[in-house]
């Protein structure tokens, strides 16, 4: 079930410093994983994908270095700052507690 993109707005942000907080990236990489680990579930336009890097580096979340040409395609890296990290913990105790909530309302307490 691929999600839509209203609930997928809200959690763009964390979900790609979750991915950078497993390493240094770029844009189609980043896709990729996000992918895959969804199971397909969740699919990142490049429009959304390059507003949420922009957006994310102004705000020094991220920022962004040219990789090494000689492994082929000159691509832009990302990497997340402290800033970015702190956010990120911060955003993980918000879902967790936000699912919490929804849980308590949307699903049957026998279940």
């Amino acid at each position: 079930m691929a999600l839509s993109a209203d609930i997928l707005r809200g959690y763009t942000d964390t979900i790609l410093l979750k991915c950078l907080a497993e390493g240094d990236s770029y844009g189609y990489q980043m896709v990729r994983q996000i992918a895959q680990k969804s199971g397909g579930a969740l699919q990142l336009k490049e429009p959304t994908l390059y507003t949420a890097f922009r957006r994310l580096t102004q705000d020094g979340l991220i920022d962004s270095y040219w990789g090494d040409e000689q492994s082929g395609a000159r691509r832009r890296y990302y990497r997340l700052t402290e800033k970015g990290l702190e956010r990120l913990l911060s955003d993980q105790q918000a879902w967790i507690e936000t699912r919490q909530a929804l849980d308590r309302l949307l699903l049957d307490e026998n279940e």
